[in-house]
């Protein structure tokens, strides 16, 4: 139907990739973008890594795997047109155990399914060869992961949505979503705005904005916080590219890895602890309604019985340098505490069922005129632009 209005909520690279997807591919059709901050990509886009994931880890036929492996040729040639940053500076994922050869061996077949370009096993000496500087007994090697800049890829995705005739409303808390005959009243406040559609891309907030939207209470966002250091500058050589534990298949966290940024910095994190506040950047923010929250839901004491022990290994990563550096230092033998300085941290929105199961891939359905992202974590930014053609295609297909 041309001539509608179309709100989105949540300025995040998801949000304005669909709203770019809209603006630009729907003529008559008008994009409103609705934020509470004061900036676009606040929040889990301006924390993260700058990593263009290849598809590595991804369960094949999963949305992760598929829009993922789309995402990466899709931004690949929207900051090649922008002239982004976007450096292939390659992936190494290692065994540091024998006991890991096994992961590592289903990693790659997964890989292999996924159609990771240039994939291949390497040898302990290819190891040395790649990265002189790094341990372990065997590695995959990734030669085309890359690394970009997010929050300047969201700016861009802004601008062209402003171009082309959509607004971004910065400063607009959603705080009320109703159905009306024939369209969705959306209120901040007092102010209210009507659209014909509406997508969720909330990000650290899509349980409760969808909550507003009569969308259910689940998958719930659990928050943690990944927290990382950066090596001092004198010690940046001692990384080449991109160096990553072989996962444990648990947990959809990747563990403690170093990723090189585009500024020249390398970063060695994160580690995954719990977060006190959905937005609690730090271990002093607490916010008393979001534990609250947590600790109403069945499935956050049904996913911390089963991992509290590992729970508890995090935190002492976060109040120790030294214990947050030991795992670190079997990628890169000899980097300790005094190698580092403590960096930044994001948090990440963790979807978490009933069950206490923590969902891994991408959740996104519809219900009548609204669509909603309940669960896009990594690698949702390389896949943001593949997302974002999903998402249109579910939103406005009939039906």
């Amino acid at each position: 139907m041309a001539d509608e209005t179309i709100g989105i909520v949540g300025a995040g690279i998801v949000g304005l990739a669909t709203a770019r997807e809209i603006a630009l591919g729907r003529p008559g059709t008008r994009v409103v973008v609705f934020e509470k901050e004061r900036q676009v990509a606040p929040h889990q886009t301006g924390h993260n890594s700058g990593v263009v994931h290849a598809g590595i880890y991804y369960t094949p036929g999963s949305l992760k795997a598929d829009l993922c492996v789309r995402g990466v040729g899709l931004l690949r040639e929207y900051c090649q047109d922008r002239s982004l940053p976007y450096k292939e500076i390659g992936k190494l994922v290692v065994a540091v155990r024998p006991d890991e050869l096994g992961r590592m061996e289903n990693l790659y077949e997964r890989a292999r399914n996924n159609h990771v370009p240039d994939l291949r096993k390497v040898s302990r000496e290819e190891i040395a060869e790649l990265e002189p500087h790094a341990g372990g007994i065997a590695a995959l090697h990734s030669p085309r992961t890359a690394i970009t800049d997010y929050p300047a890829i969201a700016r861009e995705f802004a601008k062209d949505v402003t171009a082309s005739g959509g607004e971004v409303r910065l400063g607009f808390p959603v705080t009320g979503i109703t159905t009306v005959p024939g369209s969705i009243e959306v209120a901040s406040g007092r102010e209210r705005v009507r659209v014909d559609r509406l997508i969720l891309c909330a990000g650290l907030q899509s349980d409760e904005v969808a909550r507003l939207a009569q969308d259910g209470r689940e998958p719930r966002i659990v928050p943690f916080r990944g927290e990382y250091m950066l090596l001092r500058p004198d010690r940046t050589h001692l990384v080449r590219g991109l160096l990553y534990p072989v996962p444990d298949p648990r947990y959809p966290f990747l563990g403690v890895h170093f990723t090189p940024r585009v500024d020249g910095s390398v970063e060695v994190g994160p580690n995954a602890v719990l977060a006190l506040a959905r937005e609690g950047y730090t271990l002093g923010r607490v916010s008393p309604r979001d534990l609250a929250g947590l600790a109403a839901y069945p499935g956050f004491w049904r996913m911390a019985a089963r991992h509290w022990r590992t729970g508890l290994k995090e935190y002492r990563g976060a109040l120790s340098t030294a214990a947050f550096m030991r795992d670190a230092g079997h990628y890169v033998p000899g980097v300790g505490p005094r190698d580092v300085v403590r960096g930044g941290a994001g948090v990440r929105a963790q979807a978490l069922d009933r069950d206490g199961g923590l969902v891994d891939d991408f959740r996104i359905h519809r219900a009548g005129r609204i669509t909603a992202v309940r669960n896009a974590p990594s690698p949702a930014a390389t896949a943001s632009m593949a997302i974002a053609e999903h998402i249109v295609g579910a939103a406005f297909t009939e039906g």
